[in-house]
């Protein structure tokens, strides 16, 4: 006790303390500091839901101190996924920040195949819309009242079975996810439909006139629904066979026409 007392021997212990620190423990504090790594950096704007390309990334070495354990290192393994966040320039990417599919509410429009097309159209109220209750995947009817003008209230025979791919809310957000709140569940807005290009051309037509009214067809599993939509395409290619279908895209006239100047 007397030796520890001894201002010479804690003077004694203290140097050799500080000696230790110098020589022993911030080498390896510096050397840590100064040990560099590979990391993926964002070099443009991505938006969630973006399809990361080569141009918006690139690999830049820095200090390995304090970066998250799930920084992503290697650009291949990157590239080509999705954002699930927004990201800037100067942005290390993390494992969270990109998916291998789109994000839940853009996923449908990453589906197109060229061959459909996808159009919304407006919910004008809420008994237009089913009461706030369609969801993707939903086969509906759209009907026509007063349809071309004609005082009559149909389904055009081209919008019998039609696919929902979305229903979106007034603030643009998918209002249809199962994420929200149900007390602060937002009316949808418009419906998104998988349409083709003859069936597009009269929902834009409906959507002009501003009225129209959807209804419930069937929901349920994926291959049901199929089958709906099969039938669909089975009545459009009976309206719209394809060779009147060549004959109008090569003379801008209804075949009717084209045979009528003929004779």
């Amino acid at each position: 006790m007397k030796i520890l007392k001894s201002r010479t021997v804690l003077g004694v212990i203290c140097i050799v303390v500080s000696l230790l620190i110098c020589f022993g423990v911030t080498p390896l504090f510096n050397k840590e500091v100064s040990k560099k790594v590979e990391i993926v950096r964002v070099v443009k704007d991505i938006k969630i839901g973006d399809k990361i390309t080569g141009d918006m990334v690139r690999t830049v070495e820095v200090g390995s101190l304090n970066l998250p354990s799930e920084v992503m290192k290697n650009k291949e393994n990157v590239i080509g996924k999705y954002a699930s966040a927004d990201m800037a320039p100067g942005d290390y990417i993390i494992n969270s920040k990109v998916a291998d599919e789109p994000a839940a509410e853009n996923a449908y429009l990453y589906n197109l195949s060229g061959e459909k097309q996808a159009i919304s159209v407006s919910v004008k109220s809420f008994a237009t819309g089913l009461s706030g209750k369609l969801k993707s995947g939903d086969i509906v009817s759209v009907i026509a009242p007063d349809y071309q003008k004609q005082g009559e209230t149909v389904i055009p025979p081209e919008l019998k079975y039609v696919e929902v791919i979305a229903v979106t809310a007034g603030s643009g957000y998918d209002a249809n996810t199962g994420e929200e709140d149900p007390e602060e569940k937002e009316l949808p807005s418009t419906v998104t439909l998988l349409a083709t290009p003859e069936q597009s051309r009269i929902l834009a037509m409906m959507e002009k006139d501003g009225n129209l009214h959807i209804s419930l067809v069937y929901r349920g599993t994926k291959e049901n629904a199929a089958k709906f939509i099969t039938e669909q395409e089975h009545a459009l290619q009976e309206l719209y066979p394809p060779e009147t279908e060549a004959a109008e895209a090569e003379t801008g006239q209804p075949e009717e026409q084209i045979e009528g100047s003929a004779e």
